[in-house]
């Protein structure tokens, strides 16, 4: 009977770890994802590998192209701006529209 009862503690621990990690709130919505998924997929195993792979660690590699990327957003803002100041400074040189068709 003490064996029984040392079985449960452990299987209980193991819930309740389980659930303050989050493991059962997640595996939880991916199953649930899965039941409402209108077209069963032939793998279910992949599926679930699929929907909980977004969970993992991100590859280096992912993080160096969002780097990157952000740094070209910033040049091309810097690009943008600049353009709008050499537009304007150039109209200031050029003739107003109404001038030009006039002649």
């Amino acid at each position: 009977m003490a064996h029984y009862k040392a079985a449960d503690s452990k299987r209980e621990q193991f819930r309740r770890y389980l659930e303050k990690s989050g493991v059962l709130d997640t595996l939880t919505k991916v199953l649930v994802a899965l039941y409402e998924e209108p077209e069963k997929p032939n793998s279910a195993l992949d599926f679930l590998k699929h929907h909980l792979g977004a969970a993992t660690p991100e590859n280096p590699e992912i993080e160096l192209l969002r780097l990157e990327l952000a740094e070209m957003k910033e040049k091309y803002e810097a690009i943008v701006e600049e353009n709008k100041k050499l537009k304007a400074k150039l109209a200031q040189y050029e003739p107003p529209q109404e001038e030009k068709r006039a002649e």
